[in-house]
């Protein structure tokens, strides 16, 4: 390990705070989606955070906060983080938040072994066991042939695919590209792209309360990924990985605050499963210091 000890722990700091902001953003969207439409709630959490990153970054980086080597790439990251985005927050409306999160999980595991095979690297016994018994965690949290096997379930399975795509090409875009630009060019994508279906869900909220809303959501998303960004720059991504599973109890603690819901012993069960599977994974990584897994980001 390179870098010092106390700055490594500030790395897992900014992880932790990072995630609860993430839990906080995926609460506060499962309540907001009973009062507007999800693409404008989804659009607006763009925009609020594409501004507010804009407004804090330009006066110290001035036009060059925007310069990229590879446009294709970040309109390409910007349209998986999107498509993620978009599959949270319709499986928030249908799903508690905690399941939901704990099933989302699987993905760094996923993430790690499709990079081996791209990169042609061979990939351990114990990491497919791993990634494997993230999967029968997932199975004991929906139990097929149950109420809680359903169509919804498409939701996070999607989130896996477009989450773990926009993973695999942040690690290749990291290497050449300022992450600042990365955050601000994906929530600018984000907007834009959101801005094409507002004319079919355009209804502005005359609630404060959902205005609220809305600007929690948009500021804790900004605030999440910014302490992302913090986290990289004090740790690498093998060491911090472990520590993103805390969002499955920052997401099972909110459900039960905001929604009154716990979820039943077998679901704890798979939550646990997939946990541990993930933590080992992570330590794994660490242990072969070759491939970096990557958190999901809402």
């Amino acid at each position: 390990m390179k870098h010092a000890p106390a700055q490594t722990l500030a790395g897992i700091g900014f992880v932790v705070l990072s995630v609860a902001c993430f839990a906080v953003l995926d609460t506060t969207t499962k309540h907001v989606s009973a009062s507007v439409p999800l693409m404008l709630a989804l659009w607006f959490r763009y925009l609020i955070q594409a501004l507010f990153s804009t407004v804090f970054f330009l006066p110290q980086r001035g036009m060059a906060l925007f310069k990229t080597d590879h446009p294709r790439f970040q309109l390409v990251r910007g349209a998986l983080l999107f498509g993620s985005s978009l599959c949270a927050f319709y499986g928030l409306k249908h799903m508690p938040v905690g399941e939901f999160t704990a099933i989302a999980s699987i993905t760094p595991l996923v993430v790690t072994v499709v990079a081996a095979m791209v990169l042609g690297e061979k990939v351990r016994k114990l990491r497919w066991a791993l990634v494997i018994g993230a999967f029968i965690g997932t199975l004991i949290m929906v139990r097929p042939g149950t109420q809680h096997f359903d169509w919804v379930l498409i939701f996070p399975l999607m989130l896996i695919v477009t989450n773990g795509s926009f993973h695999l090409l942040t690690s290749k875009m990291a290497k050449t590209e300022d992450p600042i630009t990365m955050n601000i060019l994906t929530g600018w994508v984000g907007t834009a792209l959101g801005a094409f279906v507002l004319p079919f869900v355009w209804e502005l909220p005359t609630d404060g309360f959902v205005w609220a809303q809305l600007l929690i959501m948009g500021s804790f998303a900004t605030v999440g990924h910014y302490l992302l960004i913090k986290a990289f720059s004090k740790a690498p991504a093998t060491v911090l990985t472990p520590y993103f599973y805390t969002q499955i109890g920052f997401a099972m603690l909110g459900g039960w605050l905001v929604f009154d819901h716990m979820p039943d012993q077998w679901t704890l069960v798979g939550m646990g499963v997939v946990t541990l599977c993930g933590a080992l994974g992570a330590w794994l990584t660490v242990r072969e210091s070759r491939i970096q897994v990557l958190p999901i980001e809402s």
